[in-house]
């Protein structure tokens, strides 16, 4: 008979991503995580984990394993943490994956706050502009902008799709001029969002006709964050395509001013990702809250989740 306690334990296992690290976790010797995993390894007839010296990887069926009984196991353990505490209180560490920029426009006084209000959470931030593999470096959640390609994982819109805008400094528009039509702007140095070292770029504006309208360009400057590009213009490097909740003050403040403010490109709105379970832990639920929620009131989420 499958040992439920095995299961457990091979969650732990991939969460901690160690032996050594499940062992101390749950106050066990590692020979014994170690051969517990093995156990149930060959009780289901497979390789749940490759082992290296430097990490463990999930093989394809401990992926499918660790997506069934993972929401099953955090049910069980909340439901014993309730009775415990005799409440439903937050706790565990949450790892949190998010952009380079996060907290250029999520404050760190909300996260302080919201650790006060919930002093059983810790939580860890893995901040990268290059999209966290969940399972393997054991995030808990999520933020990203566009379309959810991730079939394997659960993720809702939590901010609707807005409009990206041409803008440009006044310094630049006086020293360049403001071009009056897309052949115009293609004459025009912009900063884009390109790969490194890639100085043709391109827009899809759309017209008020709804018509959609292909511009090559030519990049004077390219970045790999929305927020590296709205300083890039703001310094008069060139127009930019940016999202209209980023450039929202500096356009009311005359910093930024629109150019063919006809022509727009559809933005992402924001999504929140998380490994598939049947039920959130406590913790994770209250922290997405939390961010929705800041978001929600700025009229602004940060700049390169929208990317």
């Amino acid at each position: 008979m499958l040992d439920l306690n095995d299961l457990a334990l091979f969650v732990q296992v991939v969460r901690s991503g160690s032996f050594a690290g499940a062992a101390r976790q749950l106050g066990v010797p590692a020979n014994t995580v170690s051969r517990r995993i093995q156990a149930l390894e060959q009780h289901l007839g497979t390789r749940l984990l490759q082992r290296s010296t430097r990490r463990l990887t999930l093989t394809s069926a401990g992926e499918q394993l660790h997506r069934r009984c993972a929401g099953a196991v955090d049910g069980l353990l909340e439901a014993g943490q309730e009775l415990t505490s005799g409440s439903r209180e937050p706790g565990g560490l949450v790892r949190v994956a998010a952009p380079a920029d996060f907290f250029d426009f999520f404050r760190m006084e909300w996260v302080a706050a919201f650790l006060a209000e919930h002093p059983r959470v810790q939580l860890a931030f893995v901040l990268s502009d290059a999209k966290a593999d969940l399972i393997a470096d054991r995030i808990d959640v999520a933020f990203r902008g566009g379309r959810l390609h991730d079939s394997d994982y659960i993720g809702r819109q939590v901010l609707a799709d807005g409009n990206d805008a041409l803008v440009a400094s006044p310094a630049y528009l006086a020293a360049r001029g403001n071009p009056a039509s897309l052949q115009e702007l293609q004459r025009h140095d912009a900063v884009l969002f390109t790969p490194p070292g890639q100085a043709q770029g391109y827009w899809r504006l759309r017209g008020a006709d709804g018509v959609e309208h292909e511009v090559q360009l030519t990049a004077r400057l390219t970045g790999n964050t929305v927020q590296a590009l709205r300083k890039a213009t703001l310094a008069g490097l060139g127009i930019a395509m940016l999202p209209r909740s980023i450039v929202k003050w500096d356009l009311e403040a005359g910093r930024l001013v629109p150019v063919l403010a006809q022509y727009h490109s559809p933005g992402h709105g924001l999504n929140v990702l998380y490994p598939s379970r049947r039920q959130l832990p406590l913790a994770v639920s209250a922290f997405i809250d939390l961010v929705v929620g800041k978001l929600h009131e700025l009229d602004a989420p940060p700049a390169s989740m929208l990317m």
